[in-house]
């Protein structure tokens, strides 16, 4: 059935039906994948199927374990508020949701930042890549921040993680865990583009090849989102001027189109999109021509509005004795940085600021240098932030030129 979105009350009571929240996968190479819920209603029990809620697919619970640092301890039940392990659920990913198939609901997901930091890797050996293909997926399943890839122009396997430390560390396990050598890239920042100004644009598909033609005709709104809204996408076509069935065509092909944005190549995000009208023909009218459409018509209005080229910006907080904060508040204020502020401990200063992510490669050594090796510094995605243009300029025309395979 589908969802009607209506707000359901459990209380964390056993006797309510069950509601369980999977909040992290593990690979294990001695009993397969290994799902640690918590169970927030009723009894989860060995054997019972459950409907993941978020997939919409049954599963049956092979065993239950309560977890105690390394040591699993095999039970029959988790009960209402108990946090354990389960196996035999192979298609429940983190934030899904466990619940019996007659009570359906849906608990609020787990909200995962979007990955910011791009690396190619490929096998040392060619003989090695179905291992290195099994061991990112083992490790993707296990971690949201955590993508794989293939890039459609160089067909390299990008990997894109939450910083430098994140790839390194995937990197690493890849070595240990799953015995594979292999070989990286440098890493690359996962920039993104957005649109600037308001266009109301116009596009016609229409093409004659003898028998049944192609034709599609849309007229959209293009304006800028708010930060982290993604698409926003509406119809307000009446009259039936474009038939419903072909409308999810429409939002189909300005989806394929932000994927590779008109600036650079990089992902177009934070975009409202509304349909206002468009025409169809009776025989020569179909989903293909209406996404192609759409597609032509996206690219084309965000060109007309102007574009924008945003990179992500990482809170940095770092740790130094007293005597280095100027040097080092002097060196975050050269990559571009703004320090918010000092605390100071027992000696220690530590220092607050927003710092992109371009400016941050190879700081942990440059720090050491700094501090004679006493200062340290910890790092996590903040928020997306327009590209000063001289910036901008450079990463363009390394981009364009990377694409059309001179790199720079």
């Amino acid at each position: 059935g589908e969802w009607e979105g209506e707000e359901i009350r459990r209380y964390p009571r056993e006797a309510e039906p069950l509601a369980a929240l999977a909040f992290k996968v593990q690979a294990d190479r001695h009993v397969g994948k290994l799902t640690y819920l918590r169970v927030y209603s009723g009894i989860l029990r060995t054997g019972d199927v459950v409907l993941n809620a978020t997939r919409g697919v049954k599963q049956r619970v092979g065993r239950l374990f309560e977890v105690h640092a390394d040591k699993r301890h095999p039970v029959e039940e988790l009960r209402a508020g108990d946090v354990g392990a389960a196996i035999g659920l192979g298609e429940t990913s983190t934030g899904d949701t466990l619940c019996p198939p007659e009570a359906p609901l849906l608990l609020e997901p787990i909200e995962f930042p979007a990955p910011v930091l791009d690396m190619a890797i490929t096998p040392a050996q060619r003989t090695d890549l179905d291992k290195l293909s099994r061991a990112l997926a083992h490790l993707a399943a296990e971690d949201p921040t955590f993508v794989v890839r293939t890039d459609p122009e160089t067909g390299e396997t990008l990997i894109s993680g939450m910083g430098e430390l994140h790839l390194e560390v995937i990197v690493d396990r890849i070595r240990q865990e799953f015995g594979v050598e292999v070989e990286v890239g440098r890493p690359q920042v996962a920039y993104r583009e957005t649109v600037i100004g308001t266009v109301k644009h116009e596009e016609k598909l229409v093409k004659q090849t003898g028998g049944h033609g192609q034709y599609a005709h849309v007229v959209v709104l293009l304006e800028p989102g708010e930060p982290g809204s993604g698409l926003q996408f509406a119809n307000k076509v009446t009259g039936g001027r474009i038939p419903r069935e072909f409308i999810p065509a429409v939002e189909k092909g300005i989806i394929e189109a932000m994927a590779k944005g008109p600036l650079a190549g990089y992902p177009v995000v934070d975009v409202k999109v509304t349909l206002l009208d468009g025409s169809f023909h009776e025989v020569d009218s179909s989903e293909q021509a209406f996404r192609i459409c759409a597609k032509h018509a996206f690219r084309n209005a965000a060109q007309r509005a102007g574009m924008r080229l945003l990179e992500p910006v990482m809170t940095v907080e770092v740790s130094v004795p007293e005597e280095y904060v100027g040097p080092v508040a002097g060196g975050l204020a050269a990559k571009r940085g703004k320090v918010l502020g000092m605390d100071v401990k027992q000696g220690t200063a530590v220092l607050r600021a927003k710092v992109p992510l371009a400016e941050m490669f190879g700081y942990s050594s440059e720090l050491r240098n700094i501090t004679s090796g006493r200062g340290s510094f910890v790092m996590h995605f903040s928020h997306y932030e327009a590209v000063p243009q001289e910036v901008a300029d450079e990463v363009i025309s390394s981009r364009r030129a990377a694409m059309a395979g001179h790199p720079v």
